[in-house]
């Protein structure tokens, strides 16, 4: 795609987007803003951002797999309010970042590819989805990158590095270039919040 081409598509769908759309945008980059600065209220902001999502899903979209990820999303939300406002060691203000050892790294990404099988199967059966392992290898660590997050794993952000990434191609190749950009910035911030919660680490 040419460059002006480009221009022409981004600017199409930019002027696409309703009130909702926007709406979702803000809250989601919202949050990950405030996680990148380990403010509890990220969470509020990503169950607003999940909560409106699964609503377009559900009732616009007929999107019923992504729709029930959004839900579990918001689910993952409250626990991680709950978390990070009140999971504290003693003499702590806030929960630490900590790092995990390599070893469950590695079970972590077993687990994940068995879990991207078993969501691909079953996405390549029963929905119309373009690219069913593609999506089911995002989703699967997505989840997994959530729980790591919630319990404030230093490492959590190079996952969400990989997969906004990819998920960054993975939306340019289905002509969704507003969604693709909007990637792009999930990916920038997520090396932002790498950087800025190993300097908590550091110091």
């Amino acid at each position: 795609m040419e460059l002006s081409q480009l221009f022409t598509v981004f600017a199409e769908q930019i002027k696409s987007q309703n009130p909702l759309d926007w709406a979702i945008t803000f809250t989601a980059l919202l949050y990950v803003w405030l996680a990148a600065r380990e403010s509890a209220w990220c969470w509020v902001s990503g169950i607003v951002s999940s909560g409106l999502w699964a609503w377009a899903d559900f009732a616009r979209y007929n999107l019923w797999v992504d729709g029930l990820l959004q839900v579990f999303y918001v689910l993952m939300g409250f626990v991680g309010l709950y978390a990070w406002l009140f999971a504290k060691q003693e003499g702590e203000d806030k929960m630490p970042i900590r790092r995990l050892p390599l070893n469950l790294h590695l079970k972590l990404w077993v687990a994940g590819v068995v879990l991207t099988l078993i969501l691909g199967f079953l996405f390549q059966k029963y929905t119309a989805t373009s690219f069913p392992y593609a999506d089911s290898f995002i989703t699967a660590f997505s989840i997994i990158a959530t729980f790591l997050t919630i319990k404030k794993v230093l490492e959590n952000w190079l996952y969400w590095i990989v997969f906004d990434t990819l998920a960054i191609f993975l939306f340019w190749a289905k002509d969704a270039t507003l969604v693709a950009m909007v990637m792009v910035v999930y990916a920038a911030m997520a090396v932002y919040g790498f950087q800025k919660w190993k300097k908590e680490i550091v110091h």
